[in-house]
């Protein structure tokens, strides 16, 4: 469908250093303008971007879902560049496709920090970017790394692309005995019954000093 160039907003100039203006959120929207119906992009951006709970970040986002040209996100590690320390996402845009879901990459704890000049960076290895592209590429889900999100999920999320609030949470379960049980009950039992009475002691030795405390100029 069609859009305004700046459908979301543009972003307020700061009375005080104005380069930080976010006017990245007016070159996203330009490039949503002017793709064509079948255009592909890839955008980078901050990784605060990905998450902002309201403002224009967050209308950009829900248009995306709304009109499923999300095809899938990146997150990257700190420092990936040697000139800046932002954390940074790349979002893939697809006008023309016809995915169910959209794939959630976290691929920030990826990396090895080396020191070049005055700055720091992070350093990704082949196997780590073999890693990413073939999990992108190839649409995988990986424990606590990728995430294929459905559109209808992302609305409960405020919109989030951070694929962390998507990864399953995993419960492990320990099987005891009735016996096993009442017996680890009785030990934590008879713990916090000692802490308590330590506690009762402290506080009565506190009040004991305090009692024994006088003005002396």
């Amino acid at each position: 469908d069609g859009i305004r160039r700046f459908f979301a907003g543009i972003p307020k100039t700061p009375n005080q250093k104005k380069d930080s203006m976010g006017i990245y959120l007016c070159f996203i929207q330009h490039i949503l303008w002017s793709l064509k119906d079948d255009g592909k992009a890839a955008i980078v951006v901050p990784t605060g971007f990905i998450t902002a709970q309201s403002g224009i970040e967050k209308i950009i986002r829900q248009k995306l879902i709304d009109n499923r040209w999300l095809k899938g996100v990146i997150s990257m590690p700190s420092n990936i560049f040697a000139n800046t320390g932002t954390n940074i996402s790349v979002l893939f845009i697809d006008k023309a496709n016809t995915e169910n879901d959209v794939v959630l990459v976290d691929a920030s704890s990826l990396g090895k920090k080396v020191k070049e000049g005055k700055n720091q960076r992070t350093i990704l290895n082949d196997k780590e970017v073999t890693l990413i592209e073939s999990t992108f590429i190839e649409r995988k889900t990986l424990e606590d790394f990728s995430v294929k999100v459905p559109y209808d999920d992302f609305k409960e999320k405020n919109y989030s692309f951070s694929a962390g609030q998507y990864f399953e949470i995993k419960l492990d379960y320990l099987e005891v005995t009735k016996e096993e049980f009442e017996s680890s009950l009785q030990k934590h039992y008879e713990e916090i019954k000692a802490l308590l009475n330590e506690s009762k002691i402290l506080e009565q030795s506190i009040l004991e000093e305090m009692e024994g405390l006088f003005y002396d100029k």
